[in-house]
């Protein structure tokens, strides 16, 4: 496979994820960057969409799984997003990195804490 990827940088969210109480009490922001894998000579060639994956529907499917349920962990929402890219886009492998950009640790200076996740699909 080549070493082609489509990334989405900055993706931005305000959304009700967290352990305590308070962080799901008031919308948060998060970021999502993501980063799929897939041979991308096809569509550099026939500069056709349809040969390519939309940027707009992985958008929304991140926008899902972040606008959705409420998680504890950034570990279960990375995790979702990346399984459902793979079920659902024909890409040999995806990273996806959840950041929450005011996570609640007292005193801390920080931009946000993240947690990032590289997936792919098993070889058969």
């Amino acid at each position: 496979m080549a070493d082609d990827r489509i990334l989405l940088n900055g993706m931005r969210f305000h959304a009700r994820h967290g352990v305590s109480d308070e962080e799901r009490a008031e919308a948060q922001p998060f970021r999502v960057d993501l980063e799929v894998e897939l041979d991308l000579r096809g569509p550099g060639a026939s500069d056709r969409l349809e040969d390519t994956v939309n940027y707009s529907t992985l958008f929304a499917t991140v926008r899902e799984v972040m606008e959705g349920r409420q998680r504890h962990l950034l570990e279960a929402l990375a995790d979702e997003i990346a399984a459902r890219v793979l079920s659902g886009f024909p890409v040999g492998a995806v990273r996806v990195r959840v950041t929450k950009l005011r996570p609640p640790i007292q005193g801390a200076a920080l931009e946000g804490a993240a947690v990032e996740v590289y997936r792919r699909h098993a070889e058969t």
